[in-house]
């Protein structure tokens, strides 16, 4: 773990001083930009994951006019800066296209200048704490974004992640989170997970930690979904009020929203930054 910094926005303009009565939360996999949107385009568009392309800038304005409806948004196969995209720092560009004053990104394999491999956090409120996890696998490259909204009792504590593919190495990771999160009340869980929320919950080193999530449709593959591999998990002090995978095909996951109810003493704390 290393304690880490958010970057902030100074073009935007946002000034709200408290967490609001209903946090409006995403989890997106933008495939760093790629609009896969059938099977065979793993082939024909898979230079993309190497060499710049022109349309990628599109993607990431459609990406960034989606995330504008949102308070705080965790981005998986996000590019941190490299050839593939142009030398734009993914994170950044959608902070300042969906106008987020806070930002962070995760770097989880660098390929130096052919890929920078990342997760990214995006905020309208200053996080009180953010801490950089890398977890464990068999194969490196996989983090997950700590960070804490509110003090004491009432602190709120969000980690954003992107799991691994395998069950073992998955239920390696699950397990470093829950013993990271055992001693909040409030605590939300996003990002690809990569598997279902049954198994989440009832088969991995998350079961009897009393988080929850709403029934949902399929994320994957965007085209045809069939597999929900992305949630949004939550402690039992905390209510969903609004709940959706979102019909935006232009990555190969969907977006799952979310809007929560923050307990009395959590929205009444201030945030801090600049």
């Amino acid at each position: 773990m290393l304690p880490a910094t958010a970057q902030v926005n100074h073009l935007c303009s946002d000034s709200a001083d408290c967490l609001p009565d209903v946090l409006r939360l995403l989890s997106f996999n933008i495939q760093v930009g790629i609009n896969t949107q059938r099977y065979h385009h793993y082939l024909t568009k898979s230079w993309q994951h190497l060499f710049p392309h022109a349309g990628r800038h599109l993607t990431l304005s459609q990406i960034g006019r989606l995330l504008n409806n949102f308070d705080l948004v965790a981005l998986q196969e996000v590019d941190g800066g490299s050839l593939r995209s142009g030398y734009v720092n993914q994170v950044e560009h959608l902070a300042r296209e969906g106008q987020f004053r806070y930002w962070y990104q995760q770097l989880n394999r660098n390929l130096g200048r052919f890929a920078q491999h990342s997760n990214g956090l995006l905020s309208r409120f200053a996080p009180l704490v953010l801490e950089d996890h890398k977890l464990p696998g068999f194969m490196p490259g996989r983090g997950a974004i700590f960070t804490r909204f509110g003090e004491g009792d009432d602190a709120m504590l969000v980690v954003m992640m992107h799991l691994a593919l395998s069950t073992r190495a998955r239920a390696s990771q699950l397990a470093y989170i829950r013993e990271r999160i055992a001693d909040y009340r409030h605590v939300v869980l996003m990002g690809d997970m990569n598997t279902h929320a049954e198994d989440l919950l009832e088969h991995s080193p998350l079961r009897g930690s009393a988080l929850h999530t709403a029934e949902l449709p399929g994320t994957f593959p965007s085209w045809k979904p069939a597999r929900a591999l992305d949630h949004i998990l939550l402690t039992p002090s905390l209510t969903i009020e609004q709940v959706d995978v979102l019909p935006q095909a232009i990555s190969d996951h969907l977006p799952v929203s979310m809007h929560i109810r923050l307990p009395d003493g959590l929205r009444g704390q201030r945030r801090t930054g600049n």
